[in-house]
């Protein structure tokens, strides 16, 4: 008759409490608990002592969702002689404690009979935040996409019904004001889109050599044109620098990205500057962007590039300055936040020379 199922004891008293998970395992045929390590208290809310030596399917009744047993849907002990186990779900204690559980099920042989059932349990606190910020960030864009969307729709539907009424000068705001709209809308689209391709590693660009002086005037253009004061900006562009290496629509959103940035958080003038410098030994471009503002708290100076990071600002997605990076990272160069000279935030986006 083979030796019932035993857990060394030097793994209880010295390797579970090291894991990140909790774990709880019902041993034999009645599926009593043996061991429990002090996370798996804390996830479950359940004393050691509760629940050592009970039935693991009573100590630990969980429930999916709607409501079902979970042991009774999968039955370890009596289910199919093929099964290893399941993989991560959410289930239910009856406290209303919310658990991801996966299931580890030990055979002395392929296709004999279960032994025992190891739990591994995590709180679904983390997976409840995630799915909060995801709720907010669709909020975010929905409401980002619903502003222009409503300006387009009240100006076409306008234009339609009064067409004589309105002079052509009138007419014209009207229509400039919809191209606009629909470009805030494009525009929301392809960030959304390009920050997909970074995170999946499918980014590309092609690089070239770009004159950067007239694509950063025509920003400074855009900007005047939108209601900014001219003198806001200042351009500084020496003919020494000589070209940058990029793609020249990758350039065109970093550029915009970084100017967005310093007029929506930044005060007083914003300064866009180009220098020679170097990165690993070659030769590069500095693309800076910086402000007068109040600067960046050196703390947040990485999470400013995080996805969706939005630092207390009440308008935008938090993509813009992610999408910096990811663009920039995809033509081999690096971007950091720094002190601006006179205080204020400065944004330093390094392009490599391409031979």
């Amino acid at each position: 008759m083979p030796e019932p199922f035993r857990v060394p004891d030097d793994l209880v008293t010295n390797g579970l409490e090291f894991i990140p998970d909790g774990l709880v395992a019902g041993i034999g045929r009645d599926a009593t608990v043996r061991f429990m390590n002090t996370r798996a208290e804390r996830v479950t809310g359940l004393s050691r002592g509760d629940v050592i030596g009970r039935d693991i399917r009573k100590a630990l009744p969980l429930q999916d969702l709607e409501g079902r047993s979970w042991w009774e849907c999968t039955d370890p002990w009596g289910g199919l002689a093929i099964r290893t186990g399941h993989r991560e779900r959410l289930l239910v204690l009856p406290s209303g404690r919310e658990l991801l559980v996966s299931a580890k099920y030990i055979r002395r042989a392929r296709g004999q009979r279960v032994q025992a059932v190891v739990l591994g349990l995590r709180s679904a606190g983390g997976r409840r935040r995630a799915e909060k910020e995801n709720a907010a960030l669709l909020t975010t864009v929905a409401h980002e996409l619903r502003s222009p969307l409503t300006g387009v729709k009240g100006f076409s539907s306008t234009l339609l019904r009064n067409w004589d009424r309105f002079t052509d000068d009138q007419k014209r705001l009207m229509l400039e004001t919809i191209e606009a709209d629909a470009d805030r809308v494009t525009r929301l689209i392809t960030e959304l889109l390009d920050a997909s391709r970074i995170d999946a590693g499918r980014l590309t660009v092609h690089a070239q050599p770009l004159d950067v002086r007239p694509r950063i005037e025509a920003q400074v253009e855009r900007r005047v044109a939108c209601g900014a004061r001219r003198e806001t900006f200042v351009v500084d562009v020496p003919d020494e620098v000589g070209p940058l290496w990029a793609d020249p629509d990758r350039l065109e959103q970093v550029l915009t990205n970084l100017v967005e940035n310093a007029v929506r958080h930044g005060e007083g003038t914003v300064r866009i500057a180009t220098r020679r410098s170097s990165q690993d030994g070659r030769p590069a471009v500095d693309l800076l962007v910086s402000d007068d503002g109040n600067g960046i708290a050196e703390q947040h100076r990485e999470l400013v590039f995080a996805r969706f990071w939005q630092g207390g600002a009440k308008h935008g997605t938090g993509l813009g300055l992610y999408l910096v990076r990811g663009l920039v990272e995809a033509h081999g160069g690096v971007v950091r936040a720094e002190d601006a000279p006179g205080g204020g935030a400065l944004v330093r986006a390094t392009f490599p020379d391409v031979d």
